[in-house]
């Protein structure tokens, strides 16, 4: 690597160390916004803590009787314990530079929505006492709140990679996956679709499930461009300028929505959810809509 690479890499770095803390408490403040209630792990199974008494059925033995508390009453009671086999779940969240577009200063960049949603998915699953770890080597899976660090740290340290943050657009990273875990796939998905559904075939082949979540900015929705205009990439790779943009606006949404329901498709195909979501938007809809769908994945 070159002077001036180690420079802008250290650069990048620290710009985004400093702006975890604030990545955390947002992430915080948007989790709580969501009421869930119990969570879902709440039933019973196997586990050593007490969830609930139930009265007994023709079928249970003996030794599942609790004789204490059946001796208050003239009904006999089973003693139930609580699920307690934590899920995994893994989260990628692309770094590439497409991620760091943003189409108004008013809006965040799809890189910053993409980061808070997935701290703030992170913090209601590790709540639920499940594990969660970012794919690849960055973060290996952990329950506990201090795992929030870890993949804040993880994401930036993705982003600043000089081996893959700088690349234009994402491939999906399934490397470490968990056999019969659940997975998130965060990004704008401008990148290789051949690439994603190798990846959704390989997560599929290890019994994993989740979701896809496609993050546009409202301008890649709307293509509000017209008259003389140069479209560069966020890593500069692709470059092309044009006098007539608005006679590309119908092309350009025809292949959009071509590529929306292809994401689509590979999900369902693969038994994943897919989800696109604009920077426009509220962020608490989508963790919603993120968090009842890994819940309809168990």
């Amino acid at each position: 690597m070159t002077q001036a690479a180690q420079m802008d890499l250290r650069a990048r770095a620290e710009s985004l160390g400093e702006s975890l803390p604030a990545l955390l408490a947002a992430a915080d403040h948007l989790a709580a916004t969501v009421m869930l209630g119990e969570h879902g792990r709440r039933r019973a199974g196997m586990g050593d803590e007490f969830w609930q008494y139930r009265p007994a059925h023709a079928g249970d033995s003996a030794t599942q009787i609790d004789w204490r508390r059946s001796a208050r009453s003239d009904e006999q009671f089973v003693r139930e314990r609580e699920w307690q086999a934590a899920q995994t779940v893994s989260l990628w969240v692309d770094p590439a530079r497409s991620l760091q577009f943003s189409g108004d200063t008013s809006r965040p960049t799809k890189s910053d929505r993409a980061q808070l949603l997935a701290l703030a998915l992170s913090v209601l699953l590790l709540r639920g006492g499940e594990r969660v770890g970012l794919t690849g080597d960055a973060a290996r899976p952990r329950a506990g709140r201090a795992q929030l660090l870890h993949l804040a740290q993880g994401m930036a340290s993705d982003a600043a990679s000089p081996d893959y943050g700088p690349a234009d657009y994402g491939t999906p990273d399934v490397a470490n996956l968990t056999s019969h875990s659940r997975a998130v796939f965060i990004s704008d998905f401008f990148g290789n679709l051949e690439d994603v559904e190798t990846a959704l075939a390989m997560a599929s082949d290890r019994g994993v499930r989740g979701a896809l979540v496609q993050i546009l900015d409202p301008a890649e929705e709307d293509f509000p461009f017209d008259g003389r205009t140069i479209f560069e990439s966020m890593g500069g790779s692709l470059r092309h300028e044009t006098l007539r943009a608005g006679d590309l606006r119908t092309r350009y949404l025809d292949r959009l929505a071509e590529r929306k329901a292809r994401l689509e498709t590979l999900a369902r195909a693969s038994g994943w959810h897919y989800l696109c979501h604009h920077t426009g938007q509220s962020a608490q809809s989508a963790l919603l809509w993120l968090f009842t769908a890994l819940e309809r994945g168990r």
